[in-house]
């Protein structure tokens, strides 16, 4: 298993409703369609990452590893949604610049990416026509601009990524985006091949943003990575690097899902930059009758292979920040005991989190939640670098 987050250099939302308008500094990035006084206007999002920090990890964790590349994003609102509202994601054509601006600035700020153009007031607009190879855009003749966008690559791989939502179920965007990240480390690598990485654009289809109505206008905001909450986006790589090679060991298997589990190398305290091996003791609550001179408790059992996974909560707020994922979130075994390694730099700092297990142990699954907890801290609070 591994979970690891890159979280953005950048991002920043760009409007109709103030074509020279910059928001880089903004909490919130949206992608709405909505009405000011009958008239109608939409918005789109960037949000870029950084591309050593991609390259890294292809190089140096991801390996030849099978993977998933996944772009998170936290609602903050959502109004107005129909079951075929959808949000698109694409990698952008063109570099830009986050500037300073908030939405509410009176005048507005104008040194940064909006709808008109990428870069500095005075800068040149986004391209409105000869666009180069997969590379499109679209608006009204009324308000051009709007960025730019690939839709394919020499590569052949699918750049397009779409979400939909409906009246229930979760506004989070939980996408994946695997071939679009594939094709910015390929041309990092050969600049003939893929497309350069300037991040994504992330905006409604096209009969929405440009069919606004009071029966037609789809509000969704998200945090940025400038949100004073928990849940700034990220980019999470996941990948199988579980291993169940028990070497010459004698301990068994557990059998019964009446289990103790504990963490028994918890430090209960671990910094960002830590990357901590959790081991698990394991035992049966009800062993079996057998005669042996040792105590029985001293036996660590491993936990099947394959079948078992881990979870990390919030453990104020209950939601999980890694779930329980059958490709990705396998718990190992060496000849010490059942173990999972956690990247803590996608956890949050000064906040409280707790590792659940959930093992299938003979005809049934069992999620054990024993109360595993351990804090990240700031360690520029503490002064420790």
């Amino acid at each position: 298993m591994a979970i690891y987050k890159l979280f953005p250099t950048k991002d920043a939302s760009i409007y109709t409703q103030d074509v020279e308008m910059n928001t880089g500094l903004d909490s919130i990035l949206e992608a709405s369609t909505y009405l000011v006084n009958n008239d109608p206007y939409l918005s789109r999002y960037l949000i870029k990452f950084s591309s050593s920090e991609i390259s890294n990890t292809f190089s140096n964790l991801v390996g030849t590893s099978s993977y998933q590349i996944v772009l998170n994003n936290f609602i903050a609102l959502a109004e107005g949604l129909n079951n075929t509202t959808h949000l698109y994601f694409y990698p952008v054509s063109g570099s830009w610049s986050m500037g300073t601006g908030r939405f509410d600035n009176i005048p507005s700020t104008k040194n940064g990416v909006c709808w008109k153009r990428p870069n500095i007031s005075g800068s040149g607009n986004w391209s409105t026509g000869s666009f180069g190879i997969n590379a499109t855009a679209s608006f009204s003749p009324i308000t051009p601009g709007g960025g730019c966008w690939y839709t394919g690559s020499n590569l052949g791989l699918n750049v397009e990524s779409s979400k939909s939502f409906g009246y229930y179920g979760s506004k989070d965007i939980d996408i994946d985006v695997t071939d679009t990240v594939k094709t910015w480390y390929s041309h990092s690598i050969d600049n003939n091949n893929g497309v350069p990485n300037e991040g994504f654009i992330v905006k409604q289809g096209y009969k929405d943003e440009f069919n606004i109505s009071v029966d037609n206008a789809h509000t969704l905001r998200y945090f940025s990575i400038d949100t004073n909450t928990i849940y700034p986006p990220s980019l999470e790589y996941r990948w199988d690097d579980s291993i169940f090679d028990t070497g010459s060991s004698n301990n068994k298997v557990l059998q019964t899902s009446e289990t103790f589990i504990s963490v028994y190398n918890n430090e209960e305290v671990y910094y960002p930059q830590s990357i901590p091996r959790f081991r698990f003791a394991a035992i049966p609550k009800y062993p079996d009758r057998t005669f042996i001179t040792a105590s029985y408790y001293t036996e660590n059992y491993y936990l099947p292979e394959d079948v078992s996974l881990y979870a990390i909560k919030d453990t104020d707020t209950n939601e999980f920040i890694v779930d329980f994922n059958s490709d990705f979130t396998k718990i190992s075994a060496d000849a010490t005991s059942s173990y999972f390694d956690l990247y803590m730099n996608g956890l949050e700092p000064e906040r409280y989190y707790t590792i659940l297990v959930k093992s299938q142990i003979g005809a049934s699954t069992k999620v054990f939640d024993e109360g595993i907890n351990f804090k990240i801290v700031n360690p520029w609070k503490y002064k420790l670098i």
